[in-house]
């Protein structure tokens, strides 16, 4: 179909919509069952059996099955079907560990895909793009990405860069008028919008003609590489110490085997237990684990409102030292109101708050009718007609659709009765050109209902002064005299001063409707309306979350396109300004080098009136300084600064899809203290990483040892293999898993950023590993000694005791990695799912010892109650002997 080549009308009908109201949302629903979501094919998927059997590639492990059914074919056959048993535990294990990180990226994938604002019954509303069909109505506007193949039915000055599908990386202008051709290229359908481009600039309307596969970007969707999976810095430094733990525990087991066989100890049975020592002290767990571990955070985060798009973020947000924060919408509510109004000379000030349409208007403290003053009915006007913005009761409730500046014009015009309904059959919308963060301002061209026409421009105070060469002034039109234009500079300052937003409007006649229409020509000596205030209060809960990040060492930094002023009042109300603290404007900034501001940049903790290319600037100067960078933003333009910070934070609200697409962090509340919670989160994921490690290894460091040591002192087994591989299944694998979904510790916020380049055994953890792991060992072996007095049935029973301290050890062990200072540190009761997997532990501990069918499996006898006297007095040493010299020192 040559969609290029219909006119709007026919393709309206061709695809069974209404561009008034849209398709229903049955109707939708209706074509999604028939034609499938709007998304492309994705490669072929693991499948869950496959998964599976990837849990038996190790080479550790295929050595134990091999080992197993040679133990089959020697006739031990209680032991080849018990280590296979646990085997295909671990492998079930290992399987769950995988699938629950898979299935969360996967509903992070889901909870970080596009949304497109589409016409549904009547109603513009957001909707995610996978939920799109042939027929919908989409509104976009510049910085969103197309969510499917659209046929334009308005084009605002939209111009879209293609580069994704056509490799044209120059914007392509398009229109709505028809094509007429047989072969039009794709980069020539200038009234299409194709799926996955991004719209540079303008805004449009279009219907959905094409989705999923039947894109043009689906027809070249199998040249499309998926996108690899994720793997953090810090899982790349564990792979590699995996490496090197699998090198010394191979060597120490080969050592521990060949003393065996020194010693006289039967061969197969020395290399039964070797394999099965090396399979217990191989972290294998370790990757799985530590990706359950950042998943898990990932699904909190979520809880908290943080959409996580990259792992990475995760552990970077515990080095963050710089948060570089939008004010307007994250350290502030986002709900714009107007109190102030000048015009004409004279002030009123207007109550109400939100969005609810109701409040009064008073000028020196008397009411007034908004009728009888016509400059304030003429800049409320104006205001109301160059917005895109809508207030709708919703559940009782009125809520926003649109720019919450623009929504503030809009329900200061509805206290004074007006709506846009009756102004649009007084003007006729022309043309637009739509707001630019380099112009600041906006402006449409108008005609009213005898034909002139206008140009009406809304945008930064100061911008619009210096373009306006008359000002409407005691209800008539003057030049812009010194004395008009300082009274207006005075009352910028002075709403300025009160943390009052300011936008201005000015218009003027245009001369002829053949005027040529361009910016340049249009946006100057304009006739100054007047001014609105408008007060977006700051969000209660911010000036504690900044409090908390000092606290934490972490720099608050603001960033507004507002006046210095304005900015100072809300630093200051927030406490984010520091006596001595520098406030920087945009000039000051762009008259700076990179290495400039990086001198200055540590003072400085307001940023006002930047652009948002001023961003980038901003995090290069902290860089250079040394400090891991957090970046807000939402605009097109902030993507670079995005891409470049450390760690890049888009608005999940007002933020665009192209912003979204470039940052690591989504924040679906663009709330600041959402920031706070996840720098919160991202330390507590990198600490209860270190956790596990600390547990884990220290544990497999025991286990070796006490093998070592009997060999050293040519000792008989204090472990049988099976016993070995049953502790690397349930005491070290349920445990490390509950200490990863441990909460953050009360000081986790009062602690300095880490250190990017910080190891992994920073902070003391490579000798507490060692020396927990050496007494572990060492409380074995002594339990061993203490209970053997020669003969099989001893050995059996000093095997079962030096097997029950061996786990209890481990077990009483874990609660000491809960905290870097000591296990009095924390309540014992403060993790659950630790609990639960202790006592689960334990339970299966006592099943095996005192459980009859299960005692020649696992080679153990019951035990008395004197024996456990011994275990456990001895099992509390590796953590108590530390306890009380930590807790002194704390």
């Amino acid at each position: 179909m040559k969609w290029y080549e219909s006119d709007v009308d026919a393709v309206e009908e061709l695809v069974h919509t209404d561009k008034q109201n849209g398709l229903s949302e049955s109707e939708a629903k209706k074509r999604i069952s028939k034609f499938g979501y709007n998304q492309l094919a994705e490669g072929k998927k693991v499948s869950a059996l496959s998964l599976f059997l990837s849990q038996f590639k190790d080479f550790m492990v295929f050595v134990l099955l091999v080992a197993t059914f040679i133990s089959g074919l020697l006739g031990e056959y209680i032991d080849a079907v018990a280590i296979s048993a646990i085997i295909f535990l671990n492998a079930l294990l290992g399987y769950y560990q995988e699938r629950r990180a898979e299935k969360s990226l996967e509903a992070l994938k889901q909870l970080s895909s596009p949304q497109t604002t589409v016409l549904r019954d009547g109603e513009w509303r957001k909707v995610p793009s996978q939920e799109l069909v042939v027929g919908d109505i989409v509104k976009f506007t510049s910085g969103s990405r197309i969510g499917a193949d659209l046929r334009l039915i308005r084009s605002d000055g939209v111009e879209i860069e293609e580069s994704a599908l056509t490799g044209e990386s120059v914007p392509v202008s398009k229109q709505v008028e028809r094509i007429e051709g047989d072969l039009v290229e794709l980069g020539d359908q200038a009234n299409i919008a194709f799926m996955g481009t991004l719209v540079t600039r303008g805004s449009g309307v279009g219907i959905v003609i094409g989705t999923g596969m039947n894109t043009a970007m689906g027809q070249i969707a199998g040249l499309l590489e998926s996108a690899p999976q994720q793997v953090t810095p810090l899982q790349r430094r564990l792979e590699q110490l995996g490496k090197i733990l699998i090198v010394c525990a191979l060597g120490l087991t080969v050592l521990v085997v060949a003393l065996g066989i020194m010693q006289g100890h039967d061969m197969y049975k020395m290399f039964l237990a070797g394999v099965s020592l090396a399979v217990a002290a191989i972290p294998e767990g370790l990757p799985a684990i530590v990706t359950v571990a950042l998943s898990l955070g990932v699904q909190r985060m979520i809880k908290r409102k943080a959409i996580v798009r990259r792992l990475s973020a995760v552990e970077t947000l515990g080095c963050a030292s710089v948060i570089c924060s939008d004010k307007t919408g994250t350290m502030t509510q986002n709900k714009m109101t107007v109190t102030t109004i000048y015009a004409s000379g004279k002030k009123w000030s207007v109550t109400g708050t939100g969005y609810q349409p109701e409040g009064c208007f008073f000028n020196g403290g008397t009411e007034i009718r908004v009728s009888q003053e016509k400059a304030l009915q003429q800049l409320l006007s104006f205001g109301l007609l160059v917005n895109h913005a809508n207030i709708a009761e919703k559940n009782a409730e009125y809520v926003l659709d649109g720019d919450p500046t623009e929504g503030a014009l809009v329900v200061a015009a509805m206290k004074a009765g007006l709506s846009r309904e009756p102004l649009l059959e007084q003007y006729t919308v022309v043309h637009e050109f739509p707001f630019d963060s380099k112009r600041k301002m906006m402006s449409m061209v108008v005609e009213d209902e005898n034909g002139d026409r206008y140009v009406v421009t809304k945008g930064a105070p100061d911008i619009l002064l210096q373009k306006s060469e008359w000002a409407l002034w005691h209800e008539r039109k003057q030049p812009m005299s010194a004395k008009i234009k300082k009274s207006l500079e005075g009352s910028i300052e002075s709403m300025g001063g009160q943390a009052l937003r300011t936008i201005a409007v000015g218009f003027k006649p245009l001369r002829s409707k053949h005027e040529s229409y361009t910016i340049n020509s249009l946006e100057k000596d304009l006739i100054f309306v007047g001014l609105f205030g408008m007060i977006d209060p700051p969000r209660p809960e911010v000036k504690n979350a900044i409090r908390e990040c000092r606290e934490a060492g972490i720099k608050t930094v603001m960033i507004t396109g507002d006046h210095a002023i304005t900015a100072t009042a809300i630093a200051s109300s927030l406490d984010l300004l520091p006596p001595g603290g520098r406030v920087m404007d945009g000039y000051e900034l762009s008259q700076l080098s990179v290495d400039e501001l990086e001198d200055v940049v540590e003072d400085v903790y307001v940023f006002a009136r930047v652009s948002p290319e001023h961003k980038l600037k901003i995090v290069q100067a902290l860089q250079q300084r040394g400090h891991i960078t957090a970046m807000t933003g939402d605009g097109v333009n902030d993507a670079p600064a995005i891409k470049a910070a450390d760690i890049g934070i888009s608005m999940g609200t007002t933020g665009t899809d192209v912003a979204k697409e470039a940052s690591a962090l989504v924040l679906m509340d663009d709330n600041f203290a959402t920031i706070k919670e996840a720098i919160k989160e991202g330390r507590n994921i990198y600490e209860n990483i270190r956790k596990f490690i600390r547990y884990l290894l220290a544990s497999n460091v025991g286990e070796i040892l006490v093998m070592l040591f009997a060999m050293l002192m040519a000792l008989p087994l204090p472990l049988v293999p099976i016993q070995i591989l049953w502790v690397n299944l349930v005491t070290d694998g349920l445990p490390a898993m509950a200490l990863g979904m441990d909460k953050p510790e009360g000081d986790v916020m009062k602690r300095n950023p880490r250190h990017p380049r910080e190891g992994v055994f920073s902070r003391g953890l490579g000798w507490k590993v060692l020396s927990r792991g050496f007494l572990i060992g060492l409380v074995t072996l002594l339990v061993f000694l203490f209970t053997y007095r020669g003969g099989q049935n001893e050995l059996i029973h000093a095997q079962t005791a030096a097997f029950a301290t061996l786990v209890m050890a481990q077990l009483i062990h874990v609660f000491d990695c809960r905290s870097d200072y000591s296990v009095y540190h924390r309540n014992p009761f403060g993790n659950v799912y630790l609990l639960f997997a202790v006592v689960s532990s334990i339970l299966l501990m006592m099943a095996v010892i005192y459980y009859p069918p299960l005692q020649p499996i696992f080679h153990t006898v019951s035990l008395a109650a004197h024996d456990w006297l011994l275990i456990l007095g001895l099992a509390g040493i590796p953590t108590f002997v530390f306890a009380g010299k930590l807790l002194s020192n704390k």
